[in-house]
């Protein structure tokens, strides 16, 4: 909500910029106002120097590559349709003229009508073809380009370190994989084509033009250079406007999702109408910016469509003066040079247009570009080795690891589990049970020792060989919008449907699973939302029982199921045990008795090891935390878990 907050206060300041310059108290202008606004924007959120935006632009070009011979071959079409779109004006002026000639007779005159009228439309229709063609070869050519460069965008984001998924958040990953990359690919048709186009068009008038009556043309051409200078500063001013009003989108996105996500609590505590609020709020004062903006680029279109006229309205003056005074001009040459300045100031216009919208494609090109300058998640080393088949050992060799510099989570840990052991993690929260097993994921590496499997350092193996041999099942089950089928089958390639049927009966989902409208087909919503809890973690369960890894990770795994399923789901938990290196992370102790080891952990580091028996037969942490669970199940109205 902060960055909400954060928005709205900032335009909330340049709306008061606004209000003290038309009071007089402040700027003595609301452009001044404007100005200051923006430079404090610029301040507050800083611009990429434009280094760094050209080696953007470099990579966004070198990236483009494969398609280069397509966009010769674009700019092909485009020089040809714009070749021949320059005879038309030409070709109509000198027929007027011709019309005009009092030596023709009335029969030649029609004839000549006729045959220039079928020889334009046929001409028109052709560069009509031309250009249609020359449109939808770039409409295929854009889908080409987003859809590959969404495909390497979403791989990069999903190789990212998870501190910096967490910082991007959901909204801002979705932005930058919709919206932005929509952007970025206009930078084809902005950047690169419709230049070219343009310029095209450009040189082919101004040659003419000059070529046939260069007192005609000065009218048009003078006024090029110094409309385009004023344009272009106007349209600087853009890119800061664009730059925070993609972050202000980026913020409610976030926002959205985080509410939605946590619906539950949003009821719960009545404050849809601050959701709805803050909503409303931040979207307003974005919008704001966005008008802001859009006087800016209107007040551009409002200068170049008054140039249009005044340009044909001096062409119409100086060559009805020449035609009166029986000068070097003809009725016919003021008609073509009326066209030709619709074709001289038309493709600037789309020049300017095209650098006002380049501003928001070149903001989304800085944010897309900048994630893949993100160092992805633990690379595979140069020397990196494949996984082992089976696991012999895991052994923690002075393991230390730190969240925060200075502020460690694990200290000094060292164990050796042998392969086909459950150990199992008990200890009070925060003592770093579920990081632990983190490590073991290899979701974060330790800042200070190591991690071995087999003798072998986890950080010299390639990590999807790796991440092959782990199964886990998290207190927090997280289950994805499909059917239970897909949901049990996530974690295996190629499954059969009996195969997902018997991980299912191991892991006593299977009775309530035929119970659902739709069996082993049911739609069960984001996250599960239609499931109970009990009967999600159970499919947590089973998709772990298919994936039949090598190294197990259950963190909390039964903890909000009932008595009667907790006791089926652990004889069958007992069976997935075999022959498998399982972690157990477990508060409720009576789960864990079977362990061949409990390492009891306290503030990151390890206090007491051994068996159940053995622990309780000593005085020390895990006998005190089972004689208050055994206290707290003879209360009366207490529950089995803590």
């Amino acid at each position: 909500m902060g960055k909400l907050n954060t928005s709205r206060d900032r335009f909330r300041g340049f709306l008061e910029f606004r209000r003290r310059a038309r009071g007089g108290v402040a700027s003595p202008n609301p452009d001044a106002a404007t100005s200051e606004w923006l430079e404090d924007e610029r301040r507050r959120r800083p611009q990429k120097d434009k280094a760094t935006r050209r080696r953007y632009l470099r990579q966004y070009i070198a990236w483009l590559a494969p398609f280069k011979w397509t966009f010769v071959g674009l700019l092909t079409l485009a020089a040809v349709a714009a070749a021949l779109d320059m005879v038309q004006p030409a070709a109509l002026g000198l027929i007027i003229d011709m019309l005009r000639d009092d030596g023709l007779s009335v029969e030649e005159q029609k004839r000549i009508l006729i045959l220039s009228c079928i020889g334009l439309l046929g001409l028109l229709l052709f560069v009509r073809a031309i250009e249609t063609f020359r449109w939808w070869w770039m409409f295929v050519v854009n889908a080409k380009v987003i859809h590959r460069l969404r495909q390497r965008l979403m791989a990069h984001f999903l190789k990212l370190p998870l501190n910096q998924i967490s910082d991007l958040k959901s909204g801002g990953i979705v932005s930058r994989l919709s919206g932005d990359v929509d952007k970025v690919t206009g930078l084809v048709q902005m950047a690169i084509i419709s230049p070219t186009v343009a310029m095209m068009r450009i040189i082919l008038a101004i040659v003419i033009m000059f070529y046939w009556n260069w007192k005609l043309a000065l009218p048009a051409v003078a006024m090029i250079l110094p409309m385009m200078a004023i344009s272009i500063a106007w349209v600087r001013r853009i890119r800061p406007i664009y730059k925070s009003v993609s972050a202000d989108r980026n913020a409610i996105d976030g926002r959205v999702t985080e509410t939605f996500g946590g619906i539950r609590v949003v009821r719960s505590f009545r404050r849809e109408l601050k959701e709805q609020r803050d909503y409303a709020v931040a979207h307003h004062l974005m919008i704001r910016k966005r008008l802001l903006a859009n006087v800016y680029e209107l007040t551009v279109e409002m200068i170049w469509e008054l140039l249009l006229p005044l340009t044909a309205l001096a062409i119409l003056w100086i060559g009805g003066l020449m035609v009166l005074l029986h000068s070097d001009s003809s009725v016919g040459q003021i008609i073509m040079f009326q066209g030709y300045s619709a074709m001289l100031l038309g493709p600037v216009f789309r020049i300017v247009n095209n650098l006002s919208q380049m501003q928001q494609s070149l903001a989304a090109l800085e944010r897309v570009f900048e994630v893949f300058e993100k160092p992805v998640d633990k690379p595979d080393a140069p020397a990196a080795v494949w996984a082992p088949a089976s696991v012999e050992q895991i052994r923690f060799d002075r393991v230390s690891f730190e969240y925060r510099a200075g502020v460690p989570v694990i200290e000094d840990f060292n164990l050796e589990v042998s392969g086909g052991h459950v150990v199992a993690l008990v200890g009070p929260s925060g003592a770093g049970k579920t990081t632990l097993t983190d490590l073991v994921a290899r979701f974060y590496d330790p800042t200070q020792g190591a991690i071995l499997l087999n003798g072998v350092d986890l950080r010299e193996m390639r990590l999807d060989s790796y991440r092959g041999l782990l199964g886990m099942v998290q207190q927090e089950v997280f289950l994805f919008d499909g059917t239970v089928l897909e949901n049990i089958a996530y974690g295996r390639r190629g499954v059969e449907e009996q195969q997902v049927i018997e991980a299912a009966l191991r892991a006593n989902a299977h009775d309530f699973i035929v119970d659902l409208p739709d069996g082993y087909e049911t739609l069960i919503g984001e996250r599960g939302v239609k499931l109970s809890g009990g009967q999600r973690q159970r499919i947590s369960i089973a998709r772990a029982i298919l994936a039949d890894p090598k190294i197990l990770i259950l963190d909390e795994a039964t903890s909000n199921l009932d008595t009667e399923s907790e006791q089926l789901i652990q004889a069958a938990l007992a069976e997935l045990y075999r022959n498998r290196t399982t972690f157990v992370i477990a508060h409720r102790l009576s789960t864990v008795t079977h362990a061949d080891i409990i390492v009891v952990m306290d503030r990151g580091r390890i206090v007491q090891t051994g068996t159940h028996d053995s622990l309780t037969a000593v005085d020390g942490l895990y006998a005190d935390m089972v004689e208050r669970q055994q206290d707290f199940g003879r209360m009366p109205g207490a529950v089995a878990s803590e």
